[in-house]
């Protein structure tokens, strides 16, 4: 094109813009993500006990190497910025030079200045910026120049004037934002070797690290290998208790050193492992299966159980071994969670051959709540709560009242508890009342019915059962001081109602002696109190068969005026019987009047109450529909991993609330849906589970399960019966099937009279038009 010009970027203006906003891109998403955030205030837990001490100072201690890696982070976004600072200035640089020529500005002369005085100041700056001169500058020279000749010569003036430049009108240049050098001869051969390195070599192999990483693990980061494990002996023994899943779970592969690189494995091993060993009784350290014989596996399971019963370990050893592992097991126990349900589920199809029982997937359900809050499953609950342990459970224990469980303490009294913790200080009372009333009460309400069905309470052979789980979480403390405060109203308002009676009596009697009660006069009193009653009651009931008879009655006299036409007697006079032939006319008269009054009002009303239904229809309806896009509005948003914070004082890190609910047949020991983990359960969540129903007719109970994986004592089940009915048969007539097919055939009739009155319908073909054409 003429007057257009593309070359390669001399100055570097264009260039430094492709670079500024180059780095623009990087430095923005990286500084947002990858900036180090200020040391926040402990939000945790206040410490209630030595163990709770331990983990909060392991917690607030920094990891090795994160100062480091902090520091790092800062510097190279710090320098990237300066680095984006200085491009932004020299564009400013390069704008101003380009952009804004005034000729008066480079001389440093006024508007109205003469010739002479325009020659004196070219002449005192050509001598500083001379390129022959130490001081001078070769491109501050030739702006100078120009500016000096815009102002001397005419020619140079007049285009200054018109163009704004003393050249006259120049062409389009169009610069590649890439420096020369690039495209020189004798840089070809570097440029190319570093096109290859970065695109050839190093692309490749950064893609191809990513993904022989990545593709070890699942969805969930845990070992393909450990999924096989786990399917393996899963399958070998479908009836697990609860230390074979414990040993199954010390066998994945991510505590062996070969498979994952974090596992440490020490010269001091040797000397603590035997001696720990000889320590835990029921190990199973002689199980010759492999891999549950390997050193890593014997090792995991050895720190899990001094993990369970609570041992303190070298700190520096295996004890940052132990922290490690129970770290790794709420993942790896969901993992084998899934795996159980998956192999069932595959047996229900007839897959595989053996059937995990019910009993394998609560023993592995059951294993995260005992690690995270380190105890064992013959232990007592009461134990999660700060400063009990085996020595102060026997205070809990008594024959009046054996206590058990959390919920169990907070309904008794305060001085009741006080009573119960005598053992402990105050203070001490308080972090034990704190923790208890913070644990979770769950109120669990199911709904089970078949969706998208006409009667979707009657459950068919075959039909697909939808149970909602509706689950709505609150403190312990909140319910139970709600419950103690309504006893407390209750019998202030007893006492106040009890002493007005007592008055109003007092007040009647006369004051005077009193013959002195005998042993029976209570009872006495009592008898007649329920004497009272009872003959209050039957006076009530009395009354209202009363009430009944004359309603009875009215409608007796209602029926009897509407049928007496067609009640007429023959015996008798014969004036007598023309008045009641008379009467009967009468009656006729009016009898038919009064008969269709009756019958506009039943249709009126049957009419208004199918209004109702069917608007109370409708807005059920709409109400399943706004539920639908709720709940795949929740499914698009992704699901959430913060709940509540768990008390768990010996788990290594802060543990978020999780549950699992499902449906199962206690009966036959079966898994009727898999598992779903509820993990955003912070005040209420809604969950669908599915299952299809029996298929032989029949009532079946089955339960809705509840399990916490962070606490103990806090598992809920609710039994729904299904009065299973035979399948219904496939409709072959429906009544408006029938009226498609009448519509239909009056359309036949009426195109066929048509065609016989020689109307040319819409179904005539062109050779039947022709045929009639050609026979006229």
């Amino acid at each position: 094109m003429a007057g257009m010009k593309f070359e390669y970027d001399e100055s570097g203006s264009t260039f430094f813009y492709f670079l500024t906003s180059f780095l623009g891109l990087v430095l923005l998403p990286c500084t947002y993500y990858f900036w180090p955030e200020p040391a926040k205030e402990d939000e945790r837990e206040e410490e209630y006990c030595e163990v709770f001490q331990r983990k909060t100072a392991r917690l607030k201690k920094p990891e090795r190497w994160k100062g480091l890696r902090k520091n790092t982070q800062r510097t190279l976004l710090l320098a990237g910025w300066v680095l984006m600072a200085f491009l932004v200035y020299k564009l400013q640089q390069f704008d101003y030079e380009y952009a804004n020529f005034d000729p008066y500005d480079i001389l440093g002369v006024g508007l109205g200045s003469s010739k002479a005085e325009i020659k004196k100041a070219y002449h005192k700056q050509s001598l500083i910026y001379h390129p022959d001169k130490p001081t001078g500058d070769e491109r501050k020279f030739m702006r100078l120049n120009k500016a000096y000749l815009a102002l001397t010569d005419d020619d140079a003036r007049r285009n200054f004037e018109r163009y704004g430049h003393p050249d006259g009108p120049g062409a389009m240049h169009f610069g590649i934002a890439l420096p020369s050098w690039i495209v020189e001869k004798e840089n070809s051969l570097w440029v190319l070797g570093l096109y290859g390195l970065v695109f050839m070599i190093a692309l490749p192999t950064v893609v191809a690290i990513w993904w022989y990483r990545s593709s070890k693990f699942s969805n969930d980061q845990v070992l393909l290998d450990t999924t096989q494990l786990y399917y393996y002996f899963f399958h070998k023994t479908p009836h697990m208790v609860f230390r074979r899943a414990l040993m199954v779970l010390a066998a994945s592969l991510e505590f062996e050193k070969g498979h994952n690189p974090e596992i440490v494995e020490r010269p001091t091993d040797n000397i603590e492992l035997p001696q720990l060993i000889k320590q835990l009784p029921n190990l199973g350290e002689k199980n010759k299966e492999r891999p549950l014989c390997f050193a890593y596996s014997i090792k995991a399971r050895s720190l899990l159980h001094a993990h369970l019963s609570r041992m303190r370990l070298p700190e520096i050893t295996l004890d940052q071994d132990r922290l490690y592992i129970v770290k790794c097991c709420p993942i790896l126990i969901q993992e084998m969670v899934t795996c159980v349900s998956q192999l069932i589920m595959l047996a229900h199809a007839g897959r595989i051959s053996r059937l995990p029982s019910l009993d394998t997937i609560e023993a592995c359900m059951k294993l995260s709540p005992h690690i995270v809050q380190a105890l064992w499953d013959c232990k007592n609950p009461m134990m999660q709560l700060p400063h009990v342990n085996d020595d102060t459970l026997r205070h809990f224990i008594t024959k009046r009242r054996p206590i058990k469980s959390v919920e169990q303490l907070l309904t008794l009294s305060a001085t009741e508890q006080h009573q119960m913790l005598r053992y402990l200080t105050e203070e001490e009372v308080n972090e034990v009342m704190i923790v208890a009333k913070r644990m979770p009460k769950i109120d669990m309400d199911v709904n089970y019915e078949v969706v998208d069905d006409d009667d979707s309470v009657v459950f068919t052979a075959g039909a697909i059962v939808t149970v909602t789980v509706n689950l709505r979480r609150r403190a312990m403390g909140e319910v139970y001081e709600q419950a103690i405060l309504a006893a407390a109203n209750a019998k202030a308002e007893g006492g106040d109602t009890e002493a007005d009676g007592s008055s109003t009596t007092t007040a009647k009697k006369t004051v005077g002696w009193k013959p002195p009660q005998k042993k029976g006069a209570k009872s006495k009193t009592k008898t007649q109190a329920q004497k009272k009653k009872q003959q209050q009651q039957q006076q009530q009931q009395q009354a209202k068969e009363q009430a009944n008879k004359k309603d009875e009655e009215q409608e007796k006299s209602k029926t009897a005026k509407i049928a007496a036409p067609e009640r007429v007697e023959s015996v008798g006079g014969e004036d007598k019987g023309g008045e009641r032939e008379r009467e009967q006319d009468t009656d006729d008269d009016e009898s038919p009047s009064h008969s269709d009054e009756s019958v506009a009002e039943e249709a009126d009303t049957e009419s208004h109450r199918d209004d109702k239904g069917g608007a109370i229809d409708d807005d059920a309806e709409w109400e399943r529909f706004q539920k639908g896009l709720t709940k795949r509005e929740k499914a698009l948003e992704g699901k959430s991993k913060m709940s509540h914070t768990v008390h768990c004082p010996y788990f290594p890190d802060d543990k978020q609330e999780y549950w699992w609910t499902y449906v199962c047949d206690r009966k036959k020991h079966m898994l009727i849906t898999a598992p779903y983990q509820i993990t955003s359960l912070v005040d209420h969540e809604e969950v669908q589970l599915k299952f299809t129903a029996p298929q032989r007719p029949g009532i079946y109970t089955y339960q809705v399960c509840l399990r916490s994986d962070s606490y103990l004592g806090l598992d809920q089940s609710v039994d729904i019966k299904l009065d299973v009915k035979e399948a219904r048969e496939i409709p072959t007539e429906h009544p408006q099937w029938q009226e498609f097919s009448s519509e239909e055939e009056e359309d036949d009739d009426e195109n066929d009279a048509g065609k016989d009155d020689g109307v040319e319908s819409e179904f005539t073909t062109d050779e039947e038009v022709t045929d009639d054409s050609d026979g006229e």
